[in-house]
């Protein structure tokens, strides 16, 4: 069965809502394996690394409930896996589309899985969550035999991404789904030119933090698709997000910005020029005229791509036995 897949979506910067996205830097927006957020360079754990991945369920709430309602699901799931679900921006959403469903979230720091649990106490959903603290790397936990996985931001942290899917593979019921999204890196939250005293300046950390992430990441930026197919899976629809999202469409963006660029501004403080930091550092101080805060033009600028993967099954390998 074929499923018509819009291939891009844009969003309306003045109305807060559209089609499109997921974070988890999303997305976005690493940290440690098996959990599936990250947030640039020298980001930091536990709770102020949930911090940044509530505001940026906040901001990007309805991109995230428009990409479950995108995912072309068979039927009415009744069990869901989400790998690496950080503090439950991809668990309380797929709870709240499939409102049967039960959802197995796994995530390798336990802070994170504990501020899940309070989120998803808070919405009266908490009978529906069962959390697994695991390093995906190490050890596959029993994760049942769900009808869909969601993994957001979580694949390129793997060591061995090709073991991943095969074992996501091979755990689905037959015909599951297993979706995949990943972001393209830091957001930009100003125009290129910005800020006035030193253009570009936010391009130029990003480049200093993807440098850095070169090594600790190599599959960060990989084309899944190829990988999904190898693993046995029938790749159903891939999409292109661009996301862009003003003041006006979320009373978060400045703390979300702010609180990015801070833990950005760890990762790259000894890397960038003196001129660059004292302007970085004009933009982070709420108190200045500079501050990125007091900006017009500040927005969350992002893309990600999602790929929805049917079950299939893979060719037999040497001796008969399946890959």
């Amino acid at each position: 069965m074929t499923h018509p897949i819009p291939h891009t979506a844009h969003h309306d910067p003045h109305s807060g809502h559209g089609t499109g996205h997921l974070h988890e830097h999303g997305r976005g927006a690493g940290h440690g394996r098996g959990t599936g957020h990250e947030h640039g360079p020298g980001h930091e754990h536990g709770h102020d690394q949930a911090e940044i991945l509530d505001l940026d369920a906040e901001v990007l709430a309805e991109h995230i409930a428009s990409i479950v309602r995108w995912l072309p699901v068979e039927g009415t799931p009744r069990h869901i896996v989400d790998l690496g679900c950080g503090t439950g921006t991809g668990t309380l959403a797929l709870l709240a589309r499939f409102p049967g469903a039960h959802v197995t979230a796994v995530d390798s720091s336990a802070a994170h899985l504990d501020r899940l649990t309070e989120k998803a106490s808070a919405r009266g959903v908490a009978d529906r969550v069962r959390t697994v603290q695991a390093d995906l790397d190490t050890a596959w936990p029993d994760l049942g035999t769900p009808e869909l996985v969601w993994a957001s931001a979580s694949l390129h942290h793997m060591t061995d991404p090709g073991r991943t899917m095969r074992q996501v593979h091979d755990a689905l019921a037959p015909g599951g789904l297993f979706a995949v999204v990943e972001s393209a890196g830091l957001p930009r939250f100003l125009p290129e030119d910005a800020p006035e005293d030193a253009p570009g300046l936010l391009e130029r950390c990003r480049v200093a933090g993807d440098a850095r992430h070169a090594t600790r990441l190599p599959h960060r930026g990989d084309d899944w698709g190829p990988g999904l197919a190898a693993a046995g899976f029938t790749v159903e629809g891939e999409r292109a997000i661009h996301v862009e999202i003003g003041k006006s469409g979320s009373p978060a963006v400045g703390r979300y910005a702010l609180e990015t660029l801070r833990r950005v501004r760890g990762g790259v403080a000894d890397v960038l020029p003196p001129a660059d930091l004292a302007a970085l550092d004009r933009l982070l101080d709420p108190g200045s005229p500079h501050s990125i805060l007091r900006r017009d033009d500040l927005a969350v600028r992002t893309e990600r791509t999602v790929w929805a993967a049917r079950r299939g099954v893979r060719a037999a390998g040497p001796g008969g036995a399946t890959g």
